[in-house]
């Protein structure tokens, strides 16, 4: 049973690396030995599941990962580093900064304060990193699905292997028969079909926010909020190489939802669809849009807080 989170997650081809790193994943890549792709999310979990049970526990790797998501497409070989040292350094700040009493001192007070201290030091020497992978805990963010296309699924089981070859993301339409077992929900699409995306739904947000009328006040409040997280998000894929893939991929949460759900997902395109009724300025359209999408991430969000 993976973690119940989803990740967002940006490939850059291999030119974009400068050396050594270049030729070090290039040999990654073709090497035997390396997870793969249906594999590497198990295999991240069980170093952090290792780290974890340790005494004392390992809260941040004394060194970087040296693995990394692969993808293919037309020829080219695509990369996305695990990068886990600097995603636990980050989520450790995080956890420390959001945490209150006595949830701030439920885990490793010394390991924590070591690991807070080898990131101050690491940030001081290191130039600003980027990063490559980000993920949310027990549902989607609404902004993930906007760089995506619906037809750009990909719905599968572990045991058919790395999708790669000469589409982004394979429809599940495009495969004919859906499996039986849902394990792995992807959406894929190219960095400049992305950003394209991201604009436009952030062009139409603004102009609906300067024709909002006063009244809806809390769909004012919203789209004030979408928007600074998609402002967020657009400039994230900005740090990356214009030619990089970009990756939804629903990780754990997939146990949280059936497999009629799973199938019958359409958050992609009742965002989209939410995106092109505001800039009809048909409110309702919108609104009904969302809470489609919220009703089918409600389960996912309220199963946080059970016991």
């Amino acid at each position: 049973m993976m973690p119940y989170a989803a990740y967002l997650r940006v490939y850059e081809p291999l030119s974009a690396f400068t050396e050594p790193d270049r030729t070090r994943w290039a040999a990654y890549a073709t090497s035997a030995a390396r997870p793969r792709r249906m594999n590497a999310l198990a295999e991240e979990y069980t170093e952090a599941l290792r780290r974890v049970v340790a005494v004392p526990p390992v809260l941040v790797p004394q060194r970087e990962s040296e693995h990394a998501y692969v993808r293919w497409l037309e020829g080219v070989t695509y990369v996305c580093p695990w990068q886990t040292r600097l995603r636990s350094w980050l989520a450790l700040s995080e956890l420390r900064a959001t945490a209150e009493p006595p949830f701030a001192d439920a885990f490793a007070r010394e390991q924590a304060e070591r690991a807070a201290a080898a990131f101050r030091d690491h940030e001081a020497e290191a130039a600003a990193e980027r990063v490559f992978i980000r993920t949310s805990t027990w549902s989607v963010p609404f902004t993930w699905f906007v760089p995506f296309a619906a037809t750009e699924r990909w719905l599968g089981e572990a045991e058919h292997g790395e999708p790669h070859g000469g589409s982004v993301g394979a429809s599940s339409g495009q495969q004919g028969v859906v499996p039986p077992g849902v394990t792995t929900l992807l959406y894929a699409t190219t960095m400049s079909q992305a950003r394209q995306r991201v604009s436009r739904a952030l062009a139409v947000l603004r102009g609906a926010i300067r024709l909002l009328p006063e009244s809806r006040g809390p769909l004012l409040r919203e789209a004030l909020a979408t928007e600074a997280n998609l402002t967020g998000l657009a400039r994230w894929l900005e740090e990356f190489h214009p030619y990089s893939l970009i990756e939804l991929d629903y990780g754990g949460l997939v146990h949280l939802l059936s497999d009629q759900a799973l199938r019958a997902d359409e958050s992609v395109a009742e965002i989209s669809a939410a995106i092109e009724a505001l800039a009809r300025s048909e409110w309702e359209v919108a609104v009904a849009m969302q809470q489609r999408v919220l009703a089918r991430w409600r389960i996912p969000r309220v199963t946080a807080c059970a016991n």
